[in-house]
């Protein structure tokens, strides 16, 4: 690892995963979400391995998970979109999909926090936009976020994106990321990939790096 006034400038995916200085997000794994993505079961099984070593490491966990507004609080930004993605002409027509306490607000249940994890909930596409996200990861001293979820190419594109900005090395464990369509999902990762602030990996990479620090930790 580089050192340069005073700053630890890391080199390694093993170096950036310091679980001391790493979180996980788990990007809006939701029963409602899951169920509209082909291959979501793959996913989730994904997120699981990634979780699972993510715990044991001592990483610290966060779950997000988009909700909708009642149609009384939705603005003329959330009708559009929301006509949008329902293919609706008429805003009467809409139907919040994500209300809370409803049955797709869920998480699903294979992915359930732990009393030492959080739960942030979001009204908007970036996980750091409106959620104590960025607040609550610096104060913990995180300097590395990684993103596991759904869906790549509407959400964690500008999650990714807005951590970068806030100065938060974003990484992407791509095969532990669902998307609603492969086309747009590519394109995200291939544009994400250009920009170049964001580690790309995969679940196999991160497992390896996270179960070296467990073995180190358990030599010490």
């Amino acid at each position: 690892m580089k050192s340069y006034f005073g700053l630890r400038l890391p080199e390694t995916l093993d170096e950036y995963l310091d679980p001391h200085r790493l979180a996980l997000v788990v990007y809006d794994m939701q029963v409602g979400i899951c169920s509209q993505v082909s291959g979501a079961v793959t996913v989730v099984r994904a997120v699981q391995s990634v979780l699972e070593t993510a715990r044991s490491a001592g990483v610290r966990v966060v779950f997000t998970r988009h909700m909708s507004l009642p149609k009384e609080l939705m603005g003329a930004m959330a009708y559009r979109t929301a006509m949008t993605w329902q293919r609706k002409k008429d805003p009467d027509e809409i139907t919040p999909w994500f209300l809370r306490d409803s049955p797709g607000f869920a998480l699903t249940p294979e992915l359930q926090p732990r009393q030492s994890e959080v739960i942030f909930d979001k009204t908007t596409f970036s996980a750091f936009e409106g959620t104590p996200l960025g607040a609550t990861l610096r104060d913990c001293g995180v300097t590395t976020v990684a993103f596991a979820g759904i869906a790549l190419e509407v959400g964690i594109d500008p999650s990714v994106r807005h951590a970068a900005d806030l100065g938060f090395v974003p990484v992407i464990i791509s095969d532990a990321c669902g998307f609603g369509n492969p086309e747009a999902g590519a394109r995200a990762l291939e544009a994400i990939r250009y920009a170049g602030d964001t580690i790309i990996t995969d679940v196999r990479s991160v497992l390896a790096a996270l179960g070296q620090t467990q073995k180190s930790a358990v030599r010490s």
